[in-house]
């Protein structure tokens, strides 16, 4: 059954088929998918009142609690693992819910923060992204990192480049899926 939803959904979502990469110019055609997805899904999101995008639907991280996500995502996989900052995160970065606390790692669940605020730590974050992929070769795609001894998230292991970068793709892929989803629910109650 599962091959089946996998064939829909990437039937009905063609650009998912791109978040999926096997070498360095597809991981650069897949952040440019990323870029250009977001920017949609952040021009919706400016156009509701701005306490709506604190709301939760169904329970689901907010819109603005989606966004300090992914920063978390980003600063753990590739400012952490990537590039081997031991100490990479912001304030503001949202750890998922079901990671344990890590002394090192930020947890303010009650930060509300307003949306610039978090787009700006969205671009820079992006931006670092964009600069590891740009950079990519085959040889770096192949490679492992360096585990980070520090305490934090992800453990101080080796990781496969390329598992990390899937890592990002996914979580920007699903996220946004999500933050789309309850944009249009919000925006037919707000």
């Amino acid at each position: 059954m599962a091959p089946l939803i996998e064939a829909e959904l990437d039937r009905r979502f063609p650009d998912r088929l791109m978040m999926r990469p096997s070498d360095p110019a597809g991981f650069r055609e897949a952040w440019d998918v990323v870029e250009r997805l977001w920017e949609g899904t952040v021009q919706r999101a400016r156009s509701l009142a701005p306490e709506l995008l604190h709301e939760r639907v169904d329970g689901e991280w907010s819109f603005i609690e989606t966004l300090r996500h992914l920063v978390f995502a980003t600063d753990s996989w590739v400012n952490r693992v990537i590039l081997g900052d031991p100490h990479p995160w912001d304030a503001l970065d949202l750890p998922f819910d079901q990671m344990r606390d890590v002394p090192a790692v930020p947890r303010d669940r009650d930060a509300r923060p307003s949306l610039d605020v978090v787009l700006a730590l969205r671009k820079d974050r992006m931006a670092t992204v964009r600069r590891v992929i740009d950079d990519l070769t085959d040889d770096k795609l192949d490679s492992h990192t360096t585990p980070v001894r520090e305490p934090g998230w992800p453990p101080s292991e080796r990781f496969p480049v390329r598992d990390t970068l899937l890592i990002i793709l996914n979580e920007e892929w699903q996220h946004r899926q999500y933050a789309e989803r309850d944009l249009a629910i919000l925006g037919t109650s707000g």
